[in-house]
């Protein structure tokens, strides 16, 4: 072994003449040729390298091994080698000599690859056991998700130990979210969400941030949900979010809101004057689920028997605003949101009436249809709305309606009509009406 010398350097195992003799660079293929060897024979001293050597280097390892050498094509056996490094000046084996000549160790190729393998089968073996401690070793989607795993080479790179710790984490989160890993028994991101994922990452991992943005346990359970839902992995943070909103989880309690627009509630706790001040100064509010499960909670959104307008498109918020409407309106920018949900049932809790407009495209449609399963009716949404909004479209403003029809069950011709004249018609188009509504109301 390499000692210290008295000035604090390593000590080279071998006197410094054998070491000159040795290290001339005529000899360093040889070197290397037999650290390649050794490297794939678990160290042993044994067989043969054949190596190119020129007048020198043949000089030099004669006098090694004491027979005569010729230039030209060699094959060095490394049992002579060993013997003769030992009987020699050198007094020490050919590893030694070999990792003192090339500068680093020589490393076990073989047994580091079983090491390596050992260590992978380790965490694969891991998997397993975590799964199936959590119910869903048989789960149909499992197979889906391991060869994913294996394609993208995301737990070899953490290494054993951070991959070990995430299989738990995520496995123990995927355990309790098990009823929701089946496309037909999904929440949908339009529901209310069971828990906050900072709730169900200390539960999970006993830290709040265990299933952050970036956390390997989160990718696991992101993969996991979408080889069981079917879903391609989401690529941006917003689709994440909404993956996790499918699993019945809000990512947090702030990012996503619902504008609202003259709401005044009725009570006389702050957060209510609160409101109604903000409808006196004519501005819109964006609600969260953190304000509706704090200074809300527990308060009546509106009167009982308050008339509400909901709408898909912000820009109807905005026009209501700058029209200065006296209507009370939310929108839920879009697919109806854990937020929208969430405000949706205490209104409809409350007693109000919420009519909901959407785009007369399918996409809207399908949205209007959840809204009006969750407790809203109609708001100029029927067979004969469509046909007069269609005709106050410009005629270079008409947009081809694309997709598949969906059922409309609040007005059944309402799907055929469109069906027929496959004119998508958006809110903004017909923001007249709407507004003459809420102002009206």
């Amino acid at each position: 072994m390499t000692g210290i010398s008295a000035g604090g350097r390593p000590r080279s195992p071998l006197p410094d003449q054998v070491r000159r003799y040795l290290s001339d660079p005529s000899l360093a293929s040889l070197w290397r040729r037999v650290r390649q060897r050794l490297e794939r024979n678990q160290l042993k001293p044994a067989g043969r390298v054949t190596v190119e050597l020129d007048r020198a280097a043949a000089d030099r390892l004669a006098g090694l091994l004491g027979t005569p050498v010729t230039a030209g094509r060699n094959q060095v056996s490394l049992e002579r080698l060993d013997a003769a490094l030992r009987a020699s000046a050198a007094a020490t084996g050919l590893v030694t000599v070999v990792a003192e000549l090339t500068g680093s160790p020589i490393v076990d190729r073989t047994a580091q690859r079983k090491a390596d393998e050992e260590r992978r089968n380790r965490v694969w073996r891991a998997l397993d056991s975590h799964l199936a401690d959590v119910g869903l070793a048989a789960a149909p989607w499992v197979p889906v998700f391991v060869d994913e795993l294996r394609r993208t080479g995301i737990l070899a790179r953490a290494g054993q130990e951070t991959a070990i710790q995430a299989i738990r984490h995520a496995t123990a989160a995927l355990g309790m979210l098990a009823d929701k890993l089946t496309p037909e028994r999904g929440t949908g991101a339009d529901k209310e969400p069971d828990a906050e994922l900072a709730e169900l990452a200390t539960r999970c991992t006993g830290d709040a941030h265990g299933l952050d943005e970036g956390r390997l346990a989160a990718a696991l359970v992101l993969r996991a949900a979408c080889a069981a839902l079917g879903l391609p992995m989401p690529r941006t943070a917003a689709e994440r979010r909404t993956l996790w909103a499918r699993l019945g989880v809000a990512a947090d309690m702030v990012s996503t809101t619902v504008l609202v627009w003259n709401l005044r509630p009725p009570g006389d706790d702050p957060w209510s004057r609160m409101m109604r001040a903000r409808a006196d100064l004519g501005v819109v509010t964006h609600l969260t689920s953190q304000e509706l499960r704090s200074a809300a909670a527990g308060r009546r959104l509106c009167s009982a028997a308050a008339i509400v307008f909901a709408c898909e498109n912000p820009q109807v918020v905005q026009a209501a605003a700058r029209a200065g409407v006296s209507g009370c309106l939310v929108c839920f920018s879009g697919n109806l949101s854990g937020i929208g949900s969430l405000v949706l049932r205490r209104l409809v809790d409350d007693g109000a009436t919420v009519r909901y407009h959407g785009d007369f495209d399918w996409p809207g449609i399908a949205i209007t249809g959840r809204v009006l399963a969750a407790g809203g009716r109609p708001w100029r949404m029927g067979a004969t709305d469509y046909l007069e909004a269609m005709a106050m479209l410009p005629s270079d403003a008409r947009l081809d309606l694309v997709g598949t029809p969906i059922p409309t069950p609040w007005d059944e011709q309402l799907a055929d009509v469109m069906a027929r004249h496959r004119i998508a018609v958006h809110e903004e188009a017909i923001l007249p009406i709407l507004l003459a509504d809420l102002q009206n109301a």
